[in-house]
């Protein structure tokens, strides 16, 4: 069996309990076979120090980490500058945010071909070559000039845009061309599927064959819709634990004549969170009788406090939360609570199972497994309700949440009130369907998926 080789900016060590559910099935793979595992190290050298590019190699179990150091300058144009700079807000729809510097994606493509460099001599013929998310796009392409002929698939993890807001990045020609160095490409979304297609169709003038293979730049790529999801089993035994049900414990006792709201989401511009604030503001205006009674509790893990754009959502939120409270709070009841800190993963079934509802309303989003996590973490006798975003990728698979339109203020409320005030049978009949489609698309699911298709035989020249 050929052994997988999984490529990320980062790394984790699946034998580790604070590994995410992602972290483990791709470790559970990579132990089938004895695999690797390359990414950045998360650390930086000084430009010129002669420390950059230097490869570290660990073992854990059977599988090797393998990562390398990257000079600041350079990590601040692959990392900061064209990765989160350009392709995450215009691939969130957010042109308006986009820095679009020369100078960053000569860094992007210099941090690829340092990848490749590293990378290539670790290779065997035989490897399947996985490489993960949008900063690693051209490492394929990377590899290919090196001489490298492995199996390589690449998966999408945050949204594809439409084609005319992907055409706006500069070089979009040369961004797209690279992606036909995969042998298999894997997206989300159907949503993200068709835009893919339709852009390889108006400007590429690829060849669309069966089973959505598209012929152009002189190759053939596979493109599939590849929903990732958790681990199901995991998460709830993660929510039998000590420190859930203590949480869980602590929640009920604190809030014992409230009714929780949750949202649970890192600091990004694209998760919709003013929006959000401004519809919980509604609902209390509009139906009163959740006032003394409804609290969301908003967790915002920080993220990328150095960018201008997230400094100001920061204030902005800040700002709602106040005005709410203000408006609305009483002595011995505040709307919102608002936490601009990351609450332990561990936690989180407990926060979770305590909620009669959560609010996961994206602007856009790639898949958002909190929605999933939030359904498995539930009482199947009295479970919570899911008010998700039709723009959130989990929205295609998840059709008994409350699906909402997150830029509808009033609708956003009006969904709320109705979750808050769903009938025990009605939540129980959409949390069973929810889970029984979360347990059929896990996250073993989409790795299989996704590997098995990437074993298919080669594709025929075009």
């Amino acid at each position: 069996m050929a052994r997988l080789v999984v490529v990320s900016n980062r790394i984790a060590d699946p034998r580790k309990t604070a590994a995410g559910g992602l972290a483990v099935a791709l470790g559970s793979a990579l132990a089938a076979t004895g695999g690797l595992w390359f990414g950045w190290s998360g650390r930086t050298v000084r430009s010129g120090d002669g420390g950059e590019g230097a490869l570290q190699q660990q073992r854990a179990g059977n599988v090797t980490l393998a990562t390398v150091d990257l000079a600041q300058a350079d990590h601040d144009a692959y990392y900061l500058g064209y990765s989160n700079g350009v392709l995450w807000p215009v691939f969130h729809n957010r042109l308006d945010l986009a820095d679009f510097d020369r100078g960053d994606i000569d860094g992007y493509r210099r941090v690829n071909r340092l990848f490749a460099q590293r990378l290539a001599p670790l290779l065997a013929p035989d490897d399947l070559v996985w490489i993960h998310d949008y900063h690693l796009i051209p490492l394929a392409a990377e590899l290919r000039a090196l001489g490298c002929r492995q199996r390589m698939g690449f998966f999408l993890h945050i949204p594809l845009p439409p084609p005319l807001l992907l055409a706006a990045i500069p070089q979009h020609e040369w961004l797209v061309r690279s992606l036909f160095a995969y042998d298999l490409l894997g997206f989300q979304s159907q949503t993200d599927l068709v835009h893919f297609g339709r852009y390889v169709h108006d400007e590429a003038r690829a060849e669309h064959r069966a089973d959505n293979v598209y012929a152009a730049f002189g190759r053939s790529v596979r493109a599939q819709a590849f929903p990732i999801g958790i681990d199901v089993d995991e998460f709830q035994r993660l929510g039998e634990a000590d420190d859930a049900q203590e949480t869980l414990a602590t929640m009920r006792e604190q809030y014992a004549r409230r009714r929780l709201l949750v949202g649970v989401d890192r600091m990004d511009y694209s998760k919709g969170l003013p929006q959000r604030l401004r519809a919980f503001r509604r609902l209390l205006h509009d139906y009163p009788e959740n006032r003394m009674s409804a609290t969301l509790i908003q967790i915002a893990a920080p993220s990328r406090e150095s960018v201008d754009a997230y400094a100001d959502l920061r204030r902005e939120l800040e700002g709602l939360t106040g005005a709410i409270n203000g408006e609305y709070g009483e002595l011995d009841w505040m709307p919102v609570r608002y936490m601009h800190r990351a609450v332990a993963r561990k936690r989180l079934p407990g926060l979770y199972r305590a909620s009669a509802v959560a609010l996961v309303t994206p602007l856009r989003d790639g898949m958002n497994l909190v929605a999933k996590e939030f359904v498995a973490a539930q009482d199947p006798a009295d479970p919570g309700v899911l008010v998700l975003s039709r723009f959130a990728g989990a929205a295609e698979q998840m059709g008994d949440a409350l699906l909402v339109n997150p830029y509808d203020t009033d609708a956003v409320a009006q969904a709320t009130q109705r979750a808050l005030h769903m009938p025990l049978e009605e939540r129980r009949a959409r949390n069973d369907r929810l889970l029984a489609g979360l347990r059929a698309h896990d996250v073993h699911w989409w790795q299989r998926q996704f590997l098995d298709a990437l074993q298919t035989p080669p594709l025929p020249p075009p």
